[in-house]
């Protein structure tokens, strides 16, 4: 029945193209939608913030290993001051070399919140 309609008319029935799967903020590479991918809050939760991103998990807790939430609220609240730190700058070259799906489980915050 849809096919029908766009023969009424006139106009041709288009496929859409499949989209580009989302990139990392953080490191750039594509988001393999699944077990390798979490969300990250900009600002902590703990600490008013309410938006989040789609981010690899190594990414992710790395950005948690390295900071404590206060830091991140304060002074790492964009991606652009994230990339900044040595150690993310440091981090995000390593991990540049990987596959998207690539997830090591041994990064562990060093603090507690």
């Amino acid at each position: 029945m849809v096919g029908k309609r766009h023969l009424r008319t006139g106009q041709p029935f288009v496929t859409a193209a499949p989209e580009a799967p989302p990139s990392c903020p953080l490191c750039g590479r594509p988001i393999v939608p699944g077990p390798t991918s979490d969300e990250h809050h900009l600002v902590p939760r703990s600490q008013g913030g309410k938006d989040t991103q789609l981010v690899h998990r190594i990414c992710h807790r790395k950005i948690h290993a390295t900071f404590s939430e206060k830091e991140l609220a304060r002074r790492f609240h964009s991606w652009a001051a994230l990339r900044a730190h040595p150690e993310i700058a440091d981090f995000v070259a390593w991990v540049a070399t990987k596959p998207p799906e690539y997830w090591d489980r041994t990064i562990r915050p060093r603090r507690r919140r």
